[in-house]
């Protein structure tokens, strides 16, 4: 009974232990399954060969298998932050293949009912999720077998129940044509606390009379002291309160179209820097466009044709502050129609960039003007 209680023990020990790195993940990285969800799945069954410790009347030795089949069915319960709990119930089924050198027939059969605390992970790809865990419960093994050889005919039964304990590691691949459904691909290792003790009843033939230990037929007990089981399944899982998807990421903001300029031309008659009533207009208009549009600068450039009153240089001198007159003259007309005078930059460009180009010493009037640009 000690032995028991120390094995349970350290069983328990060894499934904290498992759980211990689940508990340690931030939840925050985790696939949010959130409420009630029911699983199957099912596959192979591998039993590692068990290590057998028979009464004295029948010799030691270790069975082998043959590959089984696995089957689990689980209800659980999602957190909502990565963590979800489940019970189990579970069935093995593997063929009994050899005993030392003498051949088996029959079967080994467990079940039992678990308790599960998993983990899902989130790896940033939305087609596969990762997942681990641990769960302890209690089970039984059912032996109808026996083994066959040269002088040796044992038959086992017998049912065995105690605790048992298992780690878990498995991959959900979420069906996108249903919400709620996802595939598995699981493996599990579990194992139930020893030894497991069945009946046995072996008979001994030697030279044609019976014999084994002076007796013909002799009963007994078959303990296995080892009972290790891998199992690889395949399964579905299906969720009733899915979470929902995570919305879209915000689209960044557009930036802003940049705002086109406006421009208002402004005609002077030869050689002259005064605005006539048409100039005085448009002036009057460009004023009441930039307290309209959200004007941030406006822009008064002033240009002559290339004519000259005077000739040579001096009349290249002549049209540049020509030119500028003209800006300073739109400048204070526009500063009397309400526009701030730190709004507006100006200069003079002389007879360059003309709007029409002419010969040399062209009186041309649409060449003769100042631009106001808002911008």
């Amino acid at each position: 009974m000690k032995l028991r209680h120390g094995l349970l023990t350290g069983s328990i020990l060894a499934a904290m232990a498992v759980l211990g790195p689940v508990l340690s993940v931030a939840p925050a990285s985790a696939q949010p399954v959130q409420g009630l969800y029911v699983a199957g799945e099912g596959g192979a069954s591998f039993n590692q060969d068990q290590r057998v410790r028979s009464s004295p009347n029948f010799p030691d030795g270790r069975d082998s298998y043959h590959t089984g089949v696995t089957g689990i069915g689980s209800v659980g319960w999602g957190l909502g932050n990565g963590f979800r709990v489940e019970v189990e119930g579970d069935y093995r089924n593997n063929g009994l293949k050899n005993f030392g050198s003498t051949q088996g027939h029959g079967r080994q059969q467990t079940y039992g009912v678990m308790a599960n605390a998993l983990f899902d992970l989130d790896i940033g790809k939305s087609w596969l999720f990762p997942y681990f865990g641990a769960g302890v419960g209690y089970a039984w093994q059912a032996m109808n077998a026996g083994a066959t050889g040269p002088g040796f005919d044992q038959q086992i039964g017998g049912t065995f129940g105690n605790f048992a304990y298992q780690g878990i590691f498995g991959l959900a691949f979420p069906m996108p044509w249903v919400v709620g459904l996802s595939a598995t691909a699981e493996y599990r290792f579990w194992t139930m606390l020893g030894p497991q003790s069945h009946g046995a009843r072996s008979i001994g033939t030697v030279g044609g009379y019976n014999s084994v230990k002076d007796f013909g037929i002799a009963t007994g007990n078959r303990d296995t002291m080892t009972d290790f089981n891998h199992s690889l399944m395949l399964g579905l899982r299906y969720e009733f309160n899915p979470a929902p998807p995570p919305p879209p990421p915000a689209p960044e903001p557009a930036a802003p179209a940049p705002m086109q300029s406006r421009t208002y031309l402004v005609f002077f008659d030869w050689d002259k820097a005064v605005l006539t009533d048409r100039a005085r207009a448009i002036v009057a208009t460009a004023a009441q466009a930039s307290t309209h549009t959200g004007t941030t600068r406006i822009e008064v450039d002033g240009y002559t044709d290339n004519s000259a009153a005077h000739p040579g240089p001096r009349g290249t001198r002549y049209n540049m502050a020509l030119s500028l007159r003209r800006a300073q003259t739109v400048q204070a007309e526009l500063v009397r129609d309400g526009v701030p005078g730190t709004a507006i930059d100006i200069q003079g460009f002389g007879e360059t960039h003309p709007l029409v180009p002419t010969g040399p010493n062209t009186r041309e009037p649409q060449n003769r003007r100042v631009e106001i640009i808002l911008h």
